[in-house]
């Protein structure tokens, strides 16, 4: 009777073991809506704005939790400035070198929360940004952030906005850091992902 009751016990573990893990959800990154846009200073005078499209990955989160985890892979080949000579200057070997590199991802380490009159709120998400062969970490901060019923697809989705400063430098991508183009490269990322 005791052994019996032991393992109903250990199975009663196990069950809300693996129902408290099970609450983060998975989602799929939309392509579609998914890009990293750029803007980088140029001599001071104007900025150069452009994006990377078509990002793919993959979203776990859980409100209840405080947790999440993110993977992107993005495609530097999909540069657009709107100017294809620029376009072409940017992907060859003096910049992103897209033979070489054709493609960065950003892997979350850590997710930031905080609590407000509108519950709890994703501030923050670190991770890794692997670029042109090099990988440092990165933080995001996030704009807006939130998960709810698309009546369109009848599908829960998770999307936001994020934002960081990295110095290029780092990645080893430092052509005309000397004649006044900043190191300096804003990202605005802007995120969709559907519940699978």
């Amino acid at each position: 009777m005791v052994g019996l009751l032991g393992k109903r016990l250990a199975m009663l573990v196990v069950m809300l073991t693996s129902f408290s893990n099970s609450h983060a959800a998975n989602y799929v990154i939309d392509s579609n809506q998914t890009n990293v846009r750029f803007a980088i200073d140029n001599l001071k005078t104007s900025v150069t704005t452009g994006g990377f499209y078509n990002v793919k990955g993959q979203l776990q989160y859980d409100a209840l939790l405080r947790t999440g985890s993110v993977a992107l892979i993005i495609p530097i080949k999909s540069l657009d400035t709107g100017n294809k000579a620029f376009n072409l200057k940017l992907t060859s070997a003096d910049f992103f070198d897209t033979q070489r590199f054709p493609s960065a991802t950003f892997t979350s380490t850590h997710w930031h929360f905080n609590d407000n009159k509108l519950g709890t709120q994703v501030t923050q998400i670190d991770g890794n940004l692997t670029l042109h062969g090099e990988t440092h970490p990165i933080s995001l901060k996030a704009t807006k952030f939130n998960c709810a019923l698309s009546t369109t697809i009848n599908k829960d989705v998770c999307a936001g906005g994020f934002t960081a400063t990295i110095d290029r430098t780092k990645w080893n991508i430092k052509k005309y850091t000397l004649f006044g183009i900043t190191k300096d490269l804003t990202l605005n990322i802007q995120v969709k992902a559907i519940r699978q």
